[in-house]
């Protein structure tokens, strides 16, 4: 270590050296292991100054995947520049092709139903909504619903008695 870094740690504290900054503005320093000004070790560190430093304003994708792997160690060295855009260009790309893939898919489907290959998705309509006390229980009915020789002992509710 360098008289002048070691100088200014003892005046300014932890040193930190900026890596680079990504399209968003966020900026990501690396601390390297130093010692503190009373000789305690501390061990290098990555981290990021978020061009929006409020949490609450967090949304995802803030923190581009590269330097979050850097940040987090998966990789060794930064990012560079035309590592970034090229991601960008390849996940434009995928994006792409898949809503192309989509669309394909969507007209076989419609001349599949066309052709009757496949059968039309059937509509379930549910009464009632699920946290409702009586949803999923069988109604009663006071009409009797079988005659003659199809006629199961129980099957019928005489009306003004519930089960």
């Amino acid at each position: 270590m360098s008289r002048i870094t070691s100088l200014l740690r003892r005046t300014f504290g932890v040193v930190k050296e900026n890596v680079g900054t990504d399209h968003l503005g966020n900026k990501y320093y690396n601390i390297p292991e130093q010692k503190s000004w009373t000789g305690r070790l501390i061990r290098p560190r990555r981290l990021v100054e978020a061009a929006n430093p409020k949490e609450f304003e967090y949304i995802e994708g803030s923190i581009p995947s590269e330097w979050d792997a850097w940040i987090r160690g998966r990789r060794k060295q930064p990012p560079t520049t035309e590592e970034l855009l090229q991601n960008e260009r390849y996940r434009e790309q995928i994006k792409i092709r898949a809503s192309e893939a989509e669309e394909r898919d969507k007209a076989l489907q419609a001349k599949e139903y066309e052709e009757g290959l496949v059968a039309q998705p059937v509509q379930t309509q549910v009464k009632g909504h699920a946290s409702a006390t009586q949803f999923g229980q069988t109604e009663f009915n006071e009409d009797p619903v079988s005659t003659a020789n199809t006629f199961q002992p129980g099957s019928w509710t005489p009306p003004g008695s519930k089960k």
